[in-house]
């Protein structure tokens, strides 16, 4: 094989996109030690930039146990990034929101990860780009709940 494209072509699906998560997470680890805050503390803002959200949902969303949940939290609310308030919707809990700090941080770290990724597609010629985009949602669509649901 004798270019880029030819090796790429090798890949099967399945391999070509455990290596695009594994990319994937290393931008954003990246992104997030240039922030100064490690993955799970920058993924734990990045969900609450659409607003608060509950820990059952963030345990869920994040695929963590409720003890590791409030520990993430605990340690993020300590930074003063974010807050617990009670749930309009059931007093019995607590949804988790952003300090401003926390949104301003959580929206720039955000915007480095998207950045990095769109600089890193501009090897593909544009319908390419919108093809890939395509089937990526597609796929979202089908198989995240969390992500068809608008979370």
């Amino acid at each position: 094989m004798s270019s880029t494209t030819d090796a790429a072509s090798g890949l099967g699906v399945a391999t070509a996109l455990v290596r695009m998560s594994h990319l994937v997470q290393r931008v954003f680890a990246d992104v997030a030690r240039a922030h100064g805050l490690p993955p799970q503390q920058l993924q734990l803002l990045c969900m609450l930039i659409d607003g608060p959200v509950g820990m059952s949902e963030l345990g869920r969303l994040m695929h963590l146990e409720r003890s590791t949940m409030t520990g993430l939290v605990d340690r993020v609310e300590k930074r003063g990034l974010v807050a617990r308030v009670p749930d309009p919707a059931d007093r019995r809990a607590c949804v988790v929101t952003l300090h401003d700090d926390g949104r301003r941080l959580a929206v720039a770290a955000h915007d480095d990860v998207t950045a990095r990724l769109e600089s890193m597609t501009r090897c593909l010629d544009p319908g390419d780009r919108a093809r890939l985009a395509s089937a990526q949602t597609r796929i979202l669509f089908e198989h995240d709940p969390a992500w068809a649901a608008g979370r």
